[in-house]
């Protein structure tokens, strides 16, 4: 009898391609010609020289790396101080660095949850969060996306300890979900609110302080957002934000945090660089909102389906599958890179080009960026 225990593998391989899935890497060059709106460097800092040299500098003063974790040797005064100033620019009593934002959701959901509770989950939250609810061994509800009545008869139902969790911004379509309902809701039940700010931090509320901020919900008691800080501030790596006491229980039961080696110095400083320079510059939050208005408008007035960004996601629907695969290869030989989501990354089923607004787009690249998808475009528009 033959030895073969990947041979699954290779059947799965086939149906993946007969399906149009098939995902690959794509290395890219430190140069590139090509127009960027697939990545998510909103505010346009990732090569900012002010924050690749704070980057620069943390790494020659703290090392390559952490050297261990958090609770070990991975914390340096840069983590500490990053932790202080994340805190206080988006309004909450502390905060702690992960070394993702992947992490710090997992921390949260399984820190603050167990067997005998309850955690109620927005059917369109990112795959962190499916992860941390699967992680948590709590019993876990999946409601209909941006339903704030569904959410109330979920906590309603359950009676015992409970949250419920959300995207701040949905990274598919890039609608905004209706916080201050969710927030009522909550209290009504004395459940806690967790929220993804992946995609507000830099970009909604005052200065770009974030969802949170914007809904003047920040700091409140029963209040815990998370971040990363690889989208506005151009970095690596992610945190939690919520009251003193929620910190401080993360530290010692989260293990994603114990157990994992702290963030790299390059990425603290990096982000702390970006943040500061953010502060000065509340300015950036207000045009990359105004770019992703501005993409959605023409592209509808073209004739596309296109869901009106509440941040800097501008999603615009395809055919199908194959058709959005194309549709992005034909981008990208035009010269624009654009994010392609399908199935099973969608959780509706439905393809789309993905496309994120950037604060220092030019209203010549912004004219480029929609002429080259008009162009491109599986179907007939206009």
């Amino acid at each position: 009898m033959s030895y073969a225990p990947f041979d699954w593998i290779d059947d799965e391989a086939r149906r993946r391609a007969e399906a149009g899935l098939v995902r690959t890497l794509r290395p890219r060059a430190a140069e590139t010609e090509l127009l960027d709106l697939a990545g998510n460097d909103y505010l346009g800092l990732s090569r900012d020289p002010e924050v690749t040299a704070a980057a620069a500098a943390a790494a020659r003063t703290w090392g390559a790396g952490a050297t261990g974790s958090r609770l070990v040797t991975g914390s340096t005064e840069l983590h500490a101080a990053l932790e202080r100033e994340l805190a206080a620019f988006c309004g909450f009593e502390a905060a702690l660095v992960f070394s993702s934002g992947y992490a710090a959701n997992l921390a949260v959901l399984t820190a603050l949850t167990g067997h005998d509770s309850l955690i109620v989950s927005d059917a369109g939250n990112h795959a962190s969060i499916v992860d941390g609810c699967r992680l948590s061994r709590a019993a876990t509800a999946v409601v209909p996306h941006a339903d704030p009545e569904a959410v109330r008869k979920a906590l309603r139902a359950h009676g015992g300890r409970a949250l419920a969790v959300t995207d701040s911004v949905f990274s598919v379509d890039g609608d905004a979900a209706p916080l201050g309902v969710l927030a009522g809701v909550c209290r009504e039940v004395g459940a806690p609110l967790v929220v993804d700010d992946a995609h507000g931090l830099g970009v909604l509320g005052e200065g770009g302080r974030g969802a949170l901020a914007a809904a003047g919900l920040a700091g409140g008691e029963g209040i815990v957002a998370t971040l990363t800080l690889s989208k506005s501030l151009g970095s690596q790596g992610g945190a939690v934000l919520g009251p003193a006491r929620v910190v401080r229980h993360l530290v010692n039961t989260a293990r994603t945090f114990i157990f994992d080696t702290g963030l790299a110095p390059a990425a603290v400083g990096g982000a702390l660089g970006a943040l500061r320079l953010l502060r000065r510059e509340p300015e950036r939050a207000a045009r990359v909102r105004d770019v992703a208005v501005e993409l959605h408008g023409r592209l509808v007035a073209a004739g596309l389906t296109a869901v009106r960004p509440d941040a800097a996601v501008v999603s615009v629907r395809a055919p199908s599958a194959e058709s959005a695969v194309r549709w992005a290869a034909d981008c990208r030989a035009a010269g624009l890179a654009v994010g392609c989501f399908r199935p099973p990354s969608v959780p509706d089923g439905i393809s789309r080009l993905r496309l994120t607004a950037r604060a220092d787009l030019t209203q010549e690249q912004i004219a480029t960026a929609v002429d080259t998808i008009l162009a491109t475009a599986p179907l007939p528009v206009g």
